[in-house]
């Protein structure tokens, strides 16, 4: 039987350190969401833009519930790790305005209590990106998903 494209790049070896990122990314998005739900439900709400037309507090519960099921998906889904790769980077490229507008909105959260600190924070979003895509192979496995 011949495999798909998505099915070979699926079978590509990953490297150890690409696999323990996975993991870890996989780990920490699934207790930033559960954080969403609970402990730092307030915080969260800082970062949402106010330009968005719904309840803050809604935005944080469905962000939270996608970093669950996303976090899941990393740590388990071995087979579907490119496509997850890319959803995940498609994540973080999605919440970015979030982190522009805790910024602009001068709102404290997470001990971001300068805008410098809000600032450099925004640096670290697109590594987030570059991890998503390393980690899962997806960049380098994205001709399988054409």
């Amino acid at each position: 039987m011949k495999k798909s494209a998505l099915q070979k790049a699926a079978a590509a070896p990953t490297s150890v350190p690409r696999t323990i990122g996975r993991l870890a990314l996989g780990s920490v998005l699934v207790f930033a969401g559960v954080s969403h739900l609970s402990f730092a439900r307030k915080d969260f709400t800082a970062q949402v833009p106010k330009s968005l037309p719904f309840d803050e507090d809604v935005v944080v519960l469905a962000s939270g519930i996608a970093e669950i099921s996303l976090g899941a998906a990393l740590v388990t889904h071995r087979r579907r790790r490119v496509p997850v790769g890319w959803i995940a980077a498609a994540f973080f490229t999605a919440i970015f305005p979030g982190n522009i507008s805790q910024l602009i909105n001068h709102r404290d959260a997470f001990g971001l209590d300068t805008d410098r600190r809000r600032a450099v924070r925004l640096v670290f979003q697109p590594v987030l990106v570059a991890v998503s895509l390393w980690t899962t192979g997806a960049w380098r496995d994205r001709r399988a998903l054409r």
